[in-house]
């Protein structure tokens, strides 16, 4: 699991909030008290909050064992949150498979090498 999953999920679901806080949906660009505004800014922060875990990763590799799982736990819960998240919108054409994986299923991904056809 790298930071640059945690930019990519996080901006793919940004891309689909930031055009609710648009006035034309009577949101009041979704910072009034009306509970679609509530709801924007909760969820926005949701993504936000799960997103801020990415500035653990690079700690990892000098962690502690102790440390380093507590890292892991923190970064696969993250995921999953922003992971759910993302799946609401699995029928977008941005939408990527990457986003469906389990956070160890990630670093098996790109551990592993690369086939080549031949």
């Amino acid at each position: 699991m790298d930071v640059q999953h945690f930019e990519r999920i996080t901006a793919f679901i940004e891309a689909r909030l930031t055009p609710l806080f648009d006035e034309a949906t009577g949101s009041e660009h979704g910072f009034a008290m009306d509970d679609t505004s509530r709801a924007l800014r909760a969820l926005r922060n949701a993504v936000l909050e799960a997103s801020a875990v990415k500035g653990l990763i690079g700690k990892r590799a000098t962690a502690d064992p102790a440390l380093r799982r507590v890292i892991d736990q923190s970064v696969e819960h993250h995921w999953d949150v922003l992971r759910g998240i993302a799946r609401q919108w699995e029928d977008h054409g941005d939408f990527v498979r990457e986003f469906k994986r389990h956070a160890w299923e990630l670093d098996e991904a790109f551990a592993a090498p690369a086939v080549t056809e031949g």
